[in-house]
């Protein structure tokens, strides 16, 4: 047959008689011009454009810019395209009812698909390259276009071709297109003028595309890079080469910020409060602010949705039609050949055409999944955006709480952290979730309908099973919530005990009693397991009546995937009502904060002060300050260098910088806590505060700084720089803010250095001058990196003394007048207070002429004052010079001198600076083994090369790309192996049942319809269907239950090794890795593997096998389709290989950066009167939106990436769909296998993303199997002795005889002795005592004893017995010690003194009689069973002491020792402890461990260490006989 134009089968095809237009043929043709002369215009330029342009391949995104009516011209470019399609398949089928070719049906329609692809490649390339001239071409093109088809139009009408037409439709949709697409050429050159006017308009590119800080692009890309996420291939595949990290994802583009989106809240939240002003019951709606201010994108992003939704129903509908097109064939073959001239198709022939609706399958999938991600993805955008402005609302409240509310406990700092970090995050996923509360019931009803439709009543009833199951649903979902609540319980008190028992180890060890406490955290962790289960249940029974619901047996495969199409809205109702309901909550909790209690508005801290308060709130405040922010600094610094400036100032007589005026203040409770105060505090002086605890010192200072609320009276601050014009410009910043330290130091979590400059330019002979004042380079030399170590919660912990010293250090620092310490001696030993005093208060301050208020308890340094103010019950009692209260006061002199004569007492008792060499002593510990930890890290080869990552790129490639399919093994064989046989088995069983109950239907709905035959073969198929049903419903049940056990039975054997592992492990392990690591792994990560691996597992395990089942369905189907599966499998795979890498990194950046951010919100809220007092707002509100940033671009580009990856395979599945059709209707055997086919087809496209998702979450889940792990390897204590426990007699030690025979002691194998061959001998009943420098080894023969540390050479022999044989229980539970740091644990008293329950009550008052404590606990409520809390908080120091001492005694042993026992208490209880021991210990064997020389000189015996080995033993009298020996030195220095 040859090919021709017009077709070769009509003779009339090429008379022009009836004039040239009248030819339907020429027609056609003149259609062709248009697209030819566009192709040939455009190509030079494009190939010439691109060829320039090869060299800078990628055009920098500066030059982005969008011509008026971008997207406009797009959504039309799409429809054309659209309609070009239809008319290119209109003109194939009308073709083949032809008896000959005639290309004229169809070539015109293919080379306008051509040529309107080609105007919207150049468009694009012209809007990058921003050259507007070139838009011309398309111009003409649109014009002749228009005018072509236009011809074509008319013609048709007048040939009086009917309406319903196909052809006639198309070509007046392209006119009306081509028209709208001139239209939108002619505004661009309205706009842009850059032709036929004189003046063409400049642009520029947006401002953020100017910032080459912004990477994150969906904003300004073109359409179909924002539909398909394009611009996300770059980072993606980059995360390949090298991690993600925050330079890789920029910063958010400014609409996004927090700052922009908190603006907009606040006007709408500002809005609400003036509309509810008058009605005073009324509390101004955040639903109503929210609504005004993100209402535009949540409608959009429901319009999405509703699209998508209404597209998805195509997808059935097509099938039908397919199936029925395939009867249609089988029955009649003959086909009707039509007459050329009438080569009309009408709508109906059209559809009825099995390939036009499987293209139309393909289509309609791939627009309703882009809507579908669209719609997710505006939700996302717009959920982070509340949260941010929520975030930056409820931070600039806390800025103005006011302190009374906090400390009166209506607003607790965990209420504070919850709103932050639960209640925001809650309203943002209710955001999320918001389009499917209307989206929900418009796909219920439409699926009803055309269910009704397909299957008449039966629909009806299957419909209503579904909905009447939805109830259930909801009251499972309340359930599961509850179950939720209680686990949370469980798990923090939990934690609570495994933090205490890390904490007390080295004494729980000592005492033997490792497993006591061990067996109460197991008995937690089993109730926490237990609701752990009932929530598993209840999970497993919503997916089981999920899944049972739509097994009814249909008709046709279209209504079972609409009965999907169903199913889906209706789980999500649950979840979305358990979400409005939590989001209702949080709002409520939201409205209480905003409207709780502010504090007063400090107008009167100086005058213009309340105008820069006030420009905070305002946002332009806030942008001029964060530019201008180094201005000020900058004269600040020149003015600190001029030392002249301060003689400027004119002499005043009575110079006062403070004045309050009968004062009465409270602390909101409406009593007033102070009153009647009048005081002044003279400038450039020295006040002291003095008075009792709790007379209401430090209340005075906080009602000075505004804190408090004032019932009458008034502060006065006298305007200091007036005078000065010339300093006063460079120091407005500074004005009236003031430094001060508050009595209970409060740390940045940040380095040290940003902790004593707190914003201020670094001077570095200043920082200098004050860190030795504040004695901190000692300290600061032990940290790892010097001044630039992280402290604070999240960093080092550092002891009371040296948190205290940087807190002054921060208020000796800055730059400010006046400085307020508050009590800055009460965690400082003697030593330090003196050198504070001198150095940092006298000298630093004083010589500065800084105005100073000091709150004390020390006296001895009364005399240094100018100023004293002396206080007592909330009034001040006296106010002067010392003088004036020595001549006029008499009586309160002679008090504070008998006060100070007893500190200086204790003054000598503390001459060494004991304190503080504890403290750097605990921080050495804490410090120097960092390079023991490294070696817990690394657990085996396969580990190791995880962690040192090579320069050799590729083997770090591998690594980032390879699943830790190893710790996978461990984590499913850790659940028992008979468990996960049968988790295989029954879910390999579950989904074989599914597959054989659609198969059974597919072969009977396409039998053949002979009645005879037909039912009996029914009732046959209907037994069969009814059995494998029931066994699917069964075998569900069964696999969700048997996941979420082995996940539990797995949870719980990794915690219980992990919680016996570390109890058992050597005291060494806990010296040298940091608390909040081991914490980390049983809060963290037990809960990640509790409560996330499971679903994680079922959901991929499940959603892998339905894509499985699917493809293996299709296959057996069509044959040929596994042809073409193997192009879409190799896409497959690399596209989730690139997404696990950059996905795994994004989520890691959205968990580092959601850290600081919450630490900051918990830090502020502690830190308030410091940071009001410095008048720092400003500074810690941009730091706080900084942080909010951080943490949402991250987000964003998290579920930037998921939606990349979701379109993705969504467009897969969409042509695994289309192979899947067109494969079974050219090979297609029978109706119901197509039907089947297809059904699958179409669940595989919403499977295949979760089976990425699940496989990249599960990727970085099993990081928490893998650090448990770690510690798994590690090595326990030997706890079994040569002898049996039963061979050591019951009262071992009797006499308490020791032999040290030639001692060697070493922490480690790969360390150095600690102590070298010691000798001594130790009869029964003698007083020990053991003395030395620090460092010489006295604490490591007390441990010795115990064999807590590594014995490698001679022996100590206790009572004929040598200890390394013994069990360690055994030798443990037989000796008592006493320790430095006393520890009591949270619970009665009864349990802090006996746990093990073995003794009688008399003898635990007994031994509180002997520590002098029986009044004390008489007097609790309950006695002995008095509770303790954590960490005994609820006692003082010295009792904390007193109550070791007395559970010493409960365990009467033969041999006490007594490890520094006296280091942290007072004198008279001292003399208490000493009198005891000799005493009730006379015929024990006393070892004491001495600190200070003076407790020992009575001791029958001394050993003197020095380095690890003994150099004098002898009696103490007979030791000073020898001047030059050591332990006579220690005597004389410690005098």
């Amino acid at each position: 047959m040859r090919l021709a134009f017009c077709g070769n089968d009509n003779a009339s095809a090429y008379n022009i008689s009836a004039g040239v237009l009248r030819n339907v043929c020429f027609v056609d043709a003149l259609n062709l011009v248009p697209h030819v002369f566009l192709l040939f215009i455009t190509f030079p330029i494009l190939f010439i454009g691109w060829g320039s342009q090869s060299s800078k391949v990628q055009i920098h995104h500066n030059t982005w810019l969008h011509f008026p009516g971008h997207n406009l011209r797009w959504i039309l470019t799409f429809t054309l395209l659209f309609v070009h399609v239809c008319e290119i398949a209109e003109g194939i089928v009308s073709d083949t009812q032809m008896k000959s070719r005639h290309l004229h049906l169809f070539l015109p329609a293919i080379m306008g698909f051509v040529a309107a692809t080609v105007s919207i490649v150049y468009y694009h390339n012209i809007e990058t390259s921003n050259f507007p001239k070139l838009l011309l071409a398309l111009f003409l093109y649109w014009v002749m276009a228009f005018v072509t088809k236009t011809i074509k139009l008319v013609r048709y009408c007048q040939d009086g071709v009917p309406f319903s037409q196909l052809r006639f439709c198309i070509t007046g949709i392209m006119v009306i297109l081509y028209g709208l697409l001139m239209a939108v050429e002619i505004n661009v050159i309205r706009v842009r003028r850059y032709v036929f006017f004189m003046n063409p308009q400049k642009v520029k590119p947006p401002e953020d595309l100017q910032d080459l800080g912004v990477r994150f692009l969906q904003p300004f890309v073109n359409l179909l890079s924002k539909a398909t996420y394009w611009w996300m291939n770059t980072l993606i595949i980059s995360a390949h080469k090298k991690p993600v990290d925050l330079k890789a994802i920029g910063k958010l583009p400014i609409a996004m910020r927090a700052l922009t989106n908190y603006v907009c809240l606040k006007e709408a939240y500002e809005e609400q409060k003036k509309k509810v002003a008058d009605q005073p019951n009324r509390s101004p709606s955040i639903w109503l602010a929210m609504y005004s201010a993100f209402g535009r994108p949540i409608l959009l992003s429901s319009t999405f949705r509703y699209l998508a939704d209404l597209l998805g129903f195509a997808g059935p509908l097509c099938i039908s039609g397919i199936v029925q097109g395939f009867q249609n064939t089988t029955n009649n073959t003959n086909t009707t050949e039509k007459d050329p001239s009438n080569s009309y198709l009408s709508s109906e022939e059209f559809l009825r055409n099995v390939y036009v609706l499987a293209v139309l399958l393909f289509l309609a999938l791939i627009l309703q999944r882009t809507f579908l991600q669209a719609s997710y993805y505006v939700t996302t955008e717009t959920g982070i955006n509340l949260r941010g402005a929520l975030l930056a609302m409820i931070y600039n409240k806390i800025l103005r709480l006011s302190t009374s509310n906090l400390s009166m406990g209506e607003m607790t700092l965990g209420q504070i952290n919850n709103l932050v970090a639960i209640e925001t995050n809650q309203l943002m996923w209710f955001l999320f979730l918001c389009p499917n509360l209307w989206a929900m019931p418009v796909q219920i009803i439409m699926g009803v309908i055309l269910l009704y439709n397909l299957l008449g009543v039966s629909a009806l009833v299957g419909a209503a099973v579904i909905v009447l199951l939805a109830p259930i649903q909801y009251f499972i979902a309340t359930k599961l919530a509850e179950a939720q609540k209680s686990t949370l319980d469980y798990s923090t008190e939990r934690l609570k005990k495994t933090n205490e028992i890390l904490k007390g180890i080295k004494l729980l060890k000592l005492y033997a009693w490792e497993h006591i406490f061990c067996t109460s955290v197991e008995e937690t962790r089993m109730k926490e397991l237990t609701s752990l289960k009932t929530f598993a249940l209840h999970t497993s029974l919503s997916t089981f009546i999920l899944i049972c619901s739509p097994l009814q047996p249909a008709q046709a495969f279209a209504s079972l995937s609409l009965f999907h199409i169903l199913v889906t809205p209706l789980f999500l109702l649950s979840t979305v009502v358990r979400f409005a309901v939590k989001a209702i909550v949080s709002v409520q909790k939201l409205n209480e904060f905003l409207l709780s209690d502010e504090i007063g508005d400090d107008s009167w801290r100086g005058g213009d002060s309340s105008v820069a308060y006030e420009s905070c709130k305002k946002h332009t405040g806030l942008h001029t300050k964060a530019i201008n922010r180094r201005q000020p600094l900058r004269y600040q610094l020149e003015s600190y260098e001029q030392p002249s400036r301060r003689q400027t100032r004119p002499v005043e007589t009575d110079d006062i910088a403070i004045k309050v005026t009968n004062g009465y203040f409270s602390w909101g409770s409406g009593l007033a806590t102070l009153s009647n105060i009048n005081i002044r505090i003279p400038t450039g002086q020295m006040t002291m505060i003095v008075g009792q605890v709790g007379c209401g010192k430090s209340s005075l200072l906080l009602a000075i700084l505004g804190e408090m609320q004032t019932l009458e009276g008034k502060v006065h601050w006298s305007n200091v720089n007036e005078t000065e014009p010339s300093f006063e410009a460079s120091r407005s910043r500074n004005r009236y803010s003031v430094a001060y330290a508050a009595q209970k130091p409060w740390l940045l979590n940040a380095t040290v250095e940003e902790n004593i400059i707190f914003g201020s330019p670094f001077n570095k002979q200043r920082y200098k001058a004050v860190t030795d004042a504040c004695s901190l380079q000692p300290d600061i030399d032990l940290l790892p990196f010097g001044d630039q170590t992280e402290i604070g919660e999240r960093g080092i912990n550092l002891s009371g003394g040296q948190r205290q010293r940087i807190c002054v250090a921060r208020a000796l620092y800055q730059n400010t007048n006046i400085v307020f310490l508050d009590d800055p001696f009460s965690a400082l030993d003697i030593h330090l207070s003196d050198h504070l005093m001198q150095e940092g208060i006298l000298k630093f301050l004083q010589e500065d002429k800084r105005t100073l208020v000091l709150v004390t308890h020390k006296l001895q340094y009364l005399p240094h004052a100018d100023w004293i103010i002396a206080m007592k019950d909330g009034m001040v009692l006296r106010e002067g010079t010392l003088k004036d209260i020595q001549n006029k006061d008499v009586e309160l002199y002679e008090h504070w001198k008998t006060l100070m004569n007893r500190q200086d007492q204790e003054l000598e008792k503390d001459m060494e600076a004991d304190q503080t060499t504890l403290e750097r002593k605990t921080l050495r510990r804490a410090m120097y083994p960092r390079e023991s930890k490294s070696q817990l890290e690394d657990e085996d080869e396969e580990e190791e090369e995880e962690e040192d990552e090579d320069d050799n790129m590729s083997t770090v490639l591998r690594l980032r790309t390879k699943m830790p399919w190893r710790t996978c093994w461990r984590y499913l064989t850790s659940g028992g192996f008979f468990l996960l046989f049968l988790m295989i088995f029954s879910k390999l069983l579950k989904h074989s049942v599914i597959v054989a109950i659609d198969y059974w239907l597919a072969t009977w709905t396409s039998m053949d319809n002979e009645n005879e035959l037909r039912n009996a073969a029914d009732t046959y198929h209907v037994a069969v269907f009814s059995i494998l049903s029931g066994a699917g419903i069964v075998l569900c049940l069964i696999t969700s239950l048997t996941v979420e056990w082995m996940g539990l039975t797995a949870a719980k054997n990794l915690h219980h090794n992990l919680l016996n592992k570390i109890i058992l492990g050597p005291i060494r392990f806990f010296d040298m890795t940091p608390l909040g690591l081991i914490l980390n792994r049983f809060s963290a990560d037990t809960n990640i593997i509790d409560q996330h691996i499971p679903p994680t597992l079922e959901s991929l395990t499940r959603s892998t096998l339905l894509c499985l089942s699917a493809i293996g369905m299709i296959s057996y189907a069509t044959p040929w389709f596994l042809v073409a599966l193997v192009p879409l499998g190799i896409a497959f795979y690399f596209i989730q290989k690139y997404f696990r890498v950059a996905s795994k990194d994004l989520q890691e950046l959205d968990d580092s950066t959601q850290l600081p951010l919450l630490c900051h919100f918990s830090e502020t809220a502690e830190g308030l009167t410091t940071i009001r007092a410095f008048r720092h707002e400003a500074r810690f509100k941009q730091r706080m939106l900084e942080l909010t940033d951080t943490n949402n671009i991250a987000y964003l580009f998290l579920s930037a990436a998921n939606r990349w990856l979701e379109v993705r395979t969504d467009y897969l599945g969409a042509c695994i769909v289309l192979t899947a059709a067109v494969t079974s209707i050219t090979e297609g055997p029978n109706s119901g296998l197509v039907g089947l086919g297809l059904l699958y087809a179409l669940t595989i496209t919403n499977y295949l993303n979760w089976v990425v998702r699940n496989l990249a979450d599960l990727e970085v889940q099993m990081g928490a199997v893998k650090k448990v792990h770690s510690f798994l390897n590690m090595e326990s204590e030997n706890y079994d002795g040569y002898l049996d426990s039963s061979q050591v007699p019951k009262d071992w030690p009797q006499e308490g005889e020791i032999k040290i025979e030639n001692l060697c002691v070493r922490y480690e194998n790969n360390l150095k002795p600690v102590l070298k061959h010691v000798k001594a001998y130790i009869k029964p009943g003698q007083k020990v005592g053991i003395c030395g420098r620090t460092g010489s080894g006295k604490s490591s023969l007390s441990l010795a004893f115990f064999r807590m540390v590594d014995i490698f050479d001679g022996r100590i022999v206790i009572d004929g017995i040598d200890i390394s044989k013994l069990p360690l229980h055994t030798l443990r539970s037989r000796l008592s010690i006493i320790l430095q740091d006393p520890i009591l644990f949270s619970g009665s008293i009864r349990f802090n003194l006996d746990p093990e329950c073995k003794c009688t009550d008399d003898r635990l008052w007994e031994a509180l009689e002997i520590a002098q404590l029986k009044n004390m606990v008489k007097s609790l409520p309950g006695g002995l069973d008095a509770m303790v809390t954590e960490g005994g908080e609820n006692f003082s120091v010295g009792q904390r002491q007193l109550f070791c001492l007395a559970r010493a005694f409960v365990r009467k042993s033969s041999i006490l020792i007594m490890d520094e026992a006296t280091a942290s208490i007072d004198m008279a209880t001292e003399n208490i402890l000493q009198k005891v021991v000799m005493t009730a210990f006379a015929d024990r064997t006393v070892v004491t461990i001495a600190h200070r020389v003076s407790h020992i000189l009575d001791a029958n015996i001394v050993l003197v260490l020095s380095e690890g080995s003994l150099v004098e033993c002898d009696t103490a009298s007979n030791l000073l006989l020898k001047e030059d020996g050591l332990f006579t030195t220690l005597v004389k220095t410690h005098k």
